[in-house]
């Protein structure tokens, strides 16, 4: 019955994670159990590329094998693995059932196995249930029966991947469906899917790239992505952040020097652009590079030419240029504040990074893999999100973007665990511990029986907290970089560290 459920899903031309999203729900109505999950070995880790009857954001969780004895277990093994409803080894999906009650409870009746491709450990297939003896004998004896099947429908599945990556790479098929493969950028939103299928395109050139976004939209991931993606990525990936680049040494940092160029110089030293031969050089913040050294940084673009400080003879130097900025240089070209021609070499292909709040219910799948991080660095048992939790983050506006998400999981995972006091509970974040404002009053709502419900302050009390949330807001949106914060806010720099200090916030940190 199974195999003639799953037999038409193999011969039909159907993508990748419609395919493997079919197979689990199959699965899950065959064996009528509370979950399925497939999870793809990537390292030292398991990722879930289709899951149904857990929480969304289970799906952006990354399981350390190490750390999930369970999982350890049935990676051991080719035969299907099943687990007594009273194991003492905790379940890595506890309170992550989806519709299971508000206070969760822990899995009862667990199985898994061991996947194989061409001889290789693949990954791995579970099953849980909240019903004890869910999974009998007869149970175990009918998945080993299926393994042929699941096994080759993977294989099929990688075989159209590789098709359809191949055609890419000759130009026959320009929208391709998002693989499968690792590339640690957590999304399944439709602009996150179209970003990916552009820059495949553009990974494997050699054209300078101009990444664009918000502050936060993690231009760093993405660069290391195209990097990993191309032709060099077995050759170096150096990164420099200009906007940390003193300007008396940023020359010296970028291009090298010769020994005698300047006090201190006592030998020949190369800089990033000999670090990156033959690889990639990620120049991130391009915009706070300083005016002079925007002249030979375009002689180096246009040439493949660097001239180190103190030095007569240029040198050839190989490398591929990805920039990353969260201003608008088109504007800082206007302002005179960047050279208009460097500009124009730089966003020969310019790709802007979609903030978090176009992103849909990316936000989480990347909520599920913080909550992760942390349930491992506390060393938790079980770490979830409640569904007002959930509403809370898919209302909030993120100005921050993903690093702002990752902060607020990260203070609601230490404050839950301060209120609940065990490691070994397992523990749900509910909205207020988010501590992000609450999503809009619903339509026809009464405004002033809103404003009825707020608390009123003394003014200068009032005043003050939204100094605070000012200013942590500019430096989190300027990567607690105090100097352009105080742009930001339209401040000097040094009324901006008076204005802190007497508000109790902490230079260095932003709290």
């Amino acid at each position: 019955m199974i195999a003639q459920m799953l037999l038409p899903d193999l011969i039909a031309n159907l993508p990748a994670a419609v395919r493997l999203q079919r197979l689990v729900h199959v699965l899950r109505e065959a064996f009528a159990c509370g979950a399925v999950v497939l999870l793809q070995r990537e390292g030292e880790c398991l990722r879930p590329l289709a899951a149904t009857g857990l929480v969304q954001e289970a799906l952006g969780r990354r399981f350390e094998i190490a750390r999930h004895p369970r999982l350890a277990a049935l990676l051991s093994r080719r035969e299907p693995t099943w687990f007594e409803p009273d194991s003492p080894l905790p379940d890595p999906y506890d309170g992550l059932l989806d519709g299971a009650p508000d206070d969760p409870l822990p899995v009862h009746d667990c199985m898994g196995v061991s996947l194989y491709m061409e001889g290789e450990l693949w990954g791995a297939l579970t099953f849980d249930a909240l019903q004890a003896g869910t999974f009998d004998e007869r149970a175990r004896q009918r998945l080993q029966q299926l393994l042929p099947l699941i096994e080759t429908t993977l294989r099929i599945t990688r075989l159209e991947q590789d098709n359809r990556a191949l055609r890419l790479h000759r130009g026959q098929e320009v929208q391709a469906q998002p693989s499968q493969q690792s590339h640690n950028i957590i999304g399944a939103s439709p602009a996150i899917s179209r970003l990916l299928d552009e820059l495949r395109v553009v990974a494997d050139s050699d054209l300078p790239v101009l990444l664009s976004g918000e502050t936060g939209v993690g231009k760093e991931l993405f660069a290391h992505w195209l990097h990993r993606h191309s032709a060099r990525a077995n050759q170096p990936l150096v990164q420099v952040n200009c906007a940390a680049l003193p300007e008396t040494l940023a020359e010296s940092e970028l291009f090298g020097h010769v020994r005698g160029a300047f006090s201190g110089a006592t030998s020949d030293r190369g800089g990033r652009f000999d670090a990156a031969d033959g690889g990639t050089l990620f120049l991130d913040e391009i915009g706070e590079l300083p005016l002079g050294l925007q002249a030979k940084l375009l002689r180096a673009l246009q040439n493949g030419e660097i001239q180190r400080l103190g030095a007569d003879q240029p040198l050839r130097v190989d490398v591929r240029i990805i920039a990353a900025s969260n201003r608008n240089l088109a504007d800082s070209v206007a302002k005179g504040d960047f050279r208009a021609d460097l500009y124009h070499r730089l966003s020969v292909y310019p790709v802007p990074i979609p903030p978090l709040r176009e992103r849909g219910n990316d936000v989480l799948l990347l909520a599920g893999h913080f909550l992760e991080q942390n349930r491992t660095r506390l060393g938790l048992r079980g770490l979830h999100l409640t569904a007002d939790a959930e509403q809370a983050l898919l209302g909030y506006h993120w100005p921050g973007n993903v690093r702002e998400l990752e902060h607020v999981i990260s203070r609601a995972a230490i404050k839950a665990l301060g209120r609940e006091g065990s490691r070994q509970a397992l523990i749900g974040l509910d909205a207020p511990l988010l501590d992000i404002p609450s999503v809009a009053a619903p339509a026809g709502a009464d405004p002033a029986e809103s404003e009825q419900q707020q608390q009123v302050q003394p003014m200068r009390q009032a005043v003050e907290a939204l100094q605070r949330q000012q200013i942590r807001l500019a430096l989190q949106q300027s990567d607690q970089n105090w100097s352009a914060a105080a742009r930001a806010l339209g401040l000097d720099a040094s009324n901006l560290h008076k204005l802190a200090a007497r508000l109790g916030i902490k230079a260095g940190n932003g709290h």
